[in-house]
């Protein structure tokens, strides 16, 4: 049986990945024209003293944010303790450098000049981004809460056997003889 925060947040992981790719495209490619030197003289570039930082930081965020949606879609398969803290932590990482390629936007949209619609595109969906990766974080993590929003933090009896019987014997059940 499916929760709460599995419906809600299968469907969120999914346009994080998307919306990743899409940085990570328009990222490798304004870091290719700036390294290049074109990103003065290009009609749909511009870019300002913040440009490199923010162009590098972005395009971190994307790679990161697309390796750990790999493990929050294993995570949402299996919905069990053990696969929420790959899941977790690569997605808690993801958002921190996000976070800071959203600082870095910021920073970009504050010191102005002419940007093409490039950057624009790409510092709005980095805005975006921010915003979503930490919803599907707090959603993938909603079991701490309650077991009705993910698997529960406080489950008993995973790993330890059935009441009654040794933790450490972890036989077939088949009497074994010993030589």
């Amino acid at each position: 049986m499916a929760t709460v925060g599995r419906m809600v947040a299968a469907p969120l992981l999914f346009l994080n990945l998307v919306m990743y790719f899409i940085v990570l495209g328009f990222a490798s490619w304004c870091l290719n024209k700036y390294i290049n030197g074109q990103a003065y003289n290009h009609p749909s570039f511009g870019g300002n003293a913040a440009t490199g930082v923010f162009l590098t930081y972005a395009m971190l965020a994307a790679v990161l944010g697309i390796v750990s949606k790999f493990a929050g879609g294993c995570h949402i398969r299996a919905w069990r303790n053990d696969s929420l803290a790959a899941a977790g932590a690569s997605s808690l990482v993801a958002w921190a450098v996000t976070v800071l390629a959203f600082g870095l936007a910021c920073k970009e949209i504050r010191l102005g000049g002419y940007r093409g619609w490039r950057l624009k595109i790409l510092e709005a969906f980095i805005i975006i981004l921010t915003f979503t990766e930490l919803l599907y974080l707090l959603l993938i993590h909603a079991g701490m809460f309650s077991g009705r929003y993910g698997p529960g933090y406080r489950d008993t009896g995973y790993g330890t056997g059935h009441p009654g019987t040794d933790p450490a014997h972890k036989g077939t059940g088949i009497p074994e003889s010993r030589v």
